[in-house]
């Protein structure tokens, strides 16, 4: 049997890439005219980039369709080239990010996004540069927070690749998970996918030259905090909890993971959110009602400084809810807690790059 190239090429057109629902030769995919060598066959396919999560599928298919449509004697070789530049590797993600701060918390309802959504607007309104991502990936909170529920990111070209173009709102660069799922269906995702997915919105967004790149982490501990301590060096961890018993026993768990021997990553401060509550009519009166000064025992008792102590008011909830975080607001009582406390993290930061080694990639594969 003689083989030529429109042989294998019409073999080709039977084959649809799940990226453009076209064909491998309607896409602009076969990069060459196929080099033939008696019953060898060697095809070059161009992919957008070297993360496209179609290529294996594709790559079996142009085989299978080659062994099906021409003769299942032909030796087929497929090699891959890319548009886009390939990701850079991990330690070189974000070269122009000076300082990662993860915001974490033991368990969930202690206000933590809110805390992380009003730190990035405090520190953008300090002056500094903000990037803040939603790594919450089964429960991502930052659109609605931020009022971009509907805002959808695009692509741009930088250097060579294809990146996310962030959203940007009150001086702060986000992305978030949530821009591209729909907000009413529950995320119902394996671990690998979302890891998978979190990676993309650090490794392939524009996020440029930051000061402060914040990170809303899940609550508790789990294969998300995993990825983000083997992907990125974490400048440090800020834990947020309420004076409530059982929120403070699980902050503690929270900081054993990052104080682990294996992760090493400096504990920045507490932060007590829900301190006390405070009535808009009696603004002076402060009532206890999850406990008094629970985060500030845990810190002394840690060694690790109080960063803020956040009243509980009415005006947070609203104004999260409304999208325009207390932070926008720098005359009130909870915009002058919010600032205090990204002036708290600026100074805890600066001391500790000054007196402590930048802090290394967890490298699991170490015993």
């Amino acid at each position: 049997m003689t083989l030529y190239p429109k042989l294998i090429l019409d073999a080709l057109a039977t084959v649809t890439y799940a990226g453009t629902k076209k064909n491998l030769v309607e896409s602009g995919m076969v990069a060459d005219t196929p080099s033939i060598n008696g019953m060898k066959v060697k095809i070059v396919l161009t992919f957008p980039r070297d993360t496209d999560p179609f290529m294996k599928s594709t790559i079996k298919a142009a085989e299978a369709a080659i062994h099906y449509h021409v003769s299942k004697d032909v030796e087929v070789e497929i090699e891959t080239e890319f548009k886009s530049k390939p990701r850079p590797e991990v330690g070189k993600m974000l070269p122009q990010v000076k300082n990662i701060v993860a915001v974490s918390s033991g368990k969930g309802g202690v206000g933590k996004s809110t805390v992380s959504a009003n730190l990035a607007i405090a520190l953008a309104r300090l002056g500094y540069k903000v990037g803040l991502l939603d790594a919450d990936i089964f429960g991502p909170s930052v659109p609605k927070m931020f009022k971009v529920e509907d805002a959808r990111p695009y692509a741009v070209e930088v250097d060579g690749r294809n990146l996310i173009e962030p959203i940007e709102k009150y001086g702060v660069k986000l992305l978030s998970i949530g821009f591209f799922v729909n907000p009413d269906t529950a995320t119902l995702w394996r671990g690998g996918m979302a890891t998978n997915a979190l990676k993309q919105l650090i490794a392939d967004a524009n996020w440029g030259e930051l000061d402060y790149f914040i990170l809303d982490t899940p609550p508790g501990t789990s294969d998300i905090h995993l990825t983000l301590l083997q992907t990125l060096a974490i400048t440090g961890a800020v834990i947020v909890s309420t004076p409530q018993a059982v929120a403070l026993a699980d902050a503690r768990k929270g900081i054993d993971m990052y104080r682990n021997d294996k992760v090493n990553v400096p504990i920045l401060g507490l932060v007590e959110n829900m301190a006390w509550f405070t009535p808009a009519e009696l603004p002076e009166n402060k009532y206890y009602i999850f406990g008094k000064e629970g985060c500030k025992r845990l810190a002394e008792e840690m060694g690790t400084p109080l960063l803020a102590q956040i009243p509980l008011v009415q005006s947070i909830c609203e104004s999260g809810d409304a999208g325009e975080p207390a932070a926008c607001k720098v005359d009130t009582m909870t915009g002058q807690a919010f600032l205090s406390l990204a002036q708290s993290v600026v100074t805890v930061v600066n001391r500790r790059n000054k007196e402590q080694a930048p802090t290394k990639i967890v490298d699991v594969s170490k015993g």
